[in-house]
């Protein structure tokens, strides 16, 4: 069963999923998105060596939380394609019926947004990207 299972994840990283990434709703985009930003973030923490779980976690808060991703949907709203907008665009006004415990509105509604994004461009198999848009969302300063 596993077997098959990561056959699956490779063979959609590949080639894209059997659905078109347009045609899910911005919400399971932003479900998929989640995880893939939190592995994105996870992997930059454990790079930089080896410490102790807790102290990693601490460091995957400091991105992985509504203010900061609404932070980063604003870092990159203009430097990203007018296809790529559209789709923060369409996670950010989604109407969800939860919210999160320590954020604004405005900003879990951004942070859903950026998280549609991962899971657009996960879902299009569009890897080099992915990498692309989290490298711009960790910048210190926007480059002009």
């Amino acid at each position: 069963m596993y077997e098959s299972f990561f056959d699956t994840i490779s063979h959609n990283l590949k080639n894209g999923f059997k659905i078109k990434a347009n045609e899910y709703s911005p919400l399971n985009l932003a479900y998929i998105g989640d995880a893939v930003f939190e592995v994105f973030v996870r992997t930059m923490v454990i790079e930089n060596g080896n410490m102790p779980v807790s102290k990693l976690h601490k460091i995957s808060k400091e991105f992985v939380n509504a203010k900061a991703q609404a932070e980063m949907f604003e870092k990159i709203k203009d430097r990203v394609t007018p296809e790529e907008l559209a789709v923060l665009k369409r996670g950010r006004n989604a109407k969800s019926f939860t919210s999160a415990k320590n954020a604004s509105i405005t900003d879990y509604r951004h942070a859903t947004g950026l998280e549609a994004l991962f899971g657009y461009l996960y879902i299009k198999g569009e890897n080099e990207r992915l990498a692309e848009i989290f490298n711009m969302c960790i910048e210190k300063e926007i480059l002009s």
